[in-house]
């Protein structure tokens, strides 16, 4: 099943596999370069740039289905959201002090200045937009261009609940898209971003390449994931705890700054990501079995619907607790009802 009671499954799996990849560059880029080394070309070229663009679009996205979910339980769904997100960036402010080049907060402005308004447009008003803001982020190298751009292209693809039942071969079971689809956007990303990557290293333009080759292969990673992942019950879990995961990643990687400096071949970077994500996925795992949502999800849910409910969300106990679990799920029984909302744990 991709579809788990208004959750789209393979959304939570993307959003996990991002989080593997968000957690590798984040510890690249803290490390003290003493020379290039040919971790750095991999990663400038195949892995920088690339994970955080499926962030963005995921957040658009989850800010649709949010919102779609609030207007069923209050007539105020856009107060509801403007609170989300104003936790969101007190949460963001308060990870400043760990981490100053944090995104929690500016997602969280973000949100309110492009999400917010673009929700009361037209679906087609809002993808033309977003399209034109793409090509603008494309000659723009500040990345908060190309964040607006797919915040917009997300709220526009988010499939709604009529939509998800009555998508066909293309759109797949869950309308997230489905082989033929998948197959030629990913076969032209990657073409695309194979071109656009050899064009940048062997004669450094202006113009935009780097940044459209990454958006490329942001775009090819994540098509190609969608084809080819078929048993993701981990990556579901570190997704649907990104917000916990992105703030202890980071944590990590401070608390570990001094042999990241002190390594001069890059293996330190690969291996604290690497035991940091799988430390990550055991957590969620172990976590998910006994409670609905991750421990900072929680604190951002409950703070959200702070006054707009009695302490009980469809059989949730306020404190998260699961009362019906299907074992076989990294996540609370699939088939059992439960809110529609896709949380926006990504950075």
């Amino acid at each position: 099943m991709n579809v788990a009671g208004g959750r789209i499954r393979r959304v939570d799996a993307l959003r996990g596999f991002a989080v593997c990849g968000i957690m590798l560059v984040n510890a690249w880029q803290q490390r003290v370069r003493h020379g290039p080394t040919s971790l750095d070309w991999v990663m400038m070229n195949l892995f920088q740039s690339r994970f955080y663009p499926m962030f963005a679009f995921l957040f658009g996205l989850s800010f649709a289905l949010f919102l779609r979910s609030a207007r069923l339980r209050t007539r105020r769904p856009r107060v509801v959201m403007l609170r989300r997100l104003a936790v969101l960036a007190a949460l963001g402010a308060a990870h400043i002090l760990i981490d100053p080049g944090e995104v929690l907060l500016p997602y969280a402005l973000l949100g309110v200045a492009v999400l917010l308004p673009a929700s009361l447009l037209p679906r087609a008003a809002v993808l033309l937009v977003g399209c034109g803001v793409l090509v603008a982020s494309v000659l723009d190298p500040h990345p908060y261009v190309l964040i607006a751009a797919l915040f917009l292209l997300g709220l526009a693809a988010a499939p709604d609940a009529e939509a998800r039942k009555a998508t066909g071969r293309l759109g797949g079971a869950d309308g997230m898209g489905s082989g033929p689809l998948l197959g030629a956007v990913c076969a032209t990303a990657a073409l695309l971003a194979a071109g656009l990557t050899w064009w940048w290293n062997h004669a450094p333009p202006g113009g935009g390449v780097y940044q459209a080759a990454a958006l490329c292969g942001a775009a090819a990673y994540a098509t190609a994931f969608l084809l080819v992942a078929r048993h993701t019950t981990v990556l579901e879990a570190l997704g649907r705890m990104t917000l916990t995961n992105y703030v202890t990643g980071t944590t990590v990687i401070v608390v570990a700054m001094p042999l990241l400096d002190a390594d001069r071949t890059g293996a330190a970077v690969v291996v604290l990501a690497v035991v940091t994500v799988a430390a990550q996925a055991v957590f969620c795992r172990w976590w998910l079995a006994r409670h609905r949502y991750g421990p900072l999800e929680w604190v951002w849910r409950t703070l959200t619907w702070w006054g707009t409910s009695r302490g009980t969300w469809w059989g949730v106990a306020a404190t998260g607790q699961t009362v019906i679990r299907d074992p076989c799920s990294a996540v609370p029984d699939p088939r059992r009802p439960r809110p529609g909302d896709q949380p926006l744990d990504g950075p």
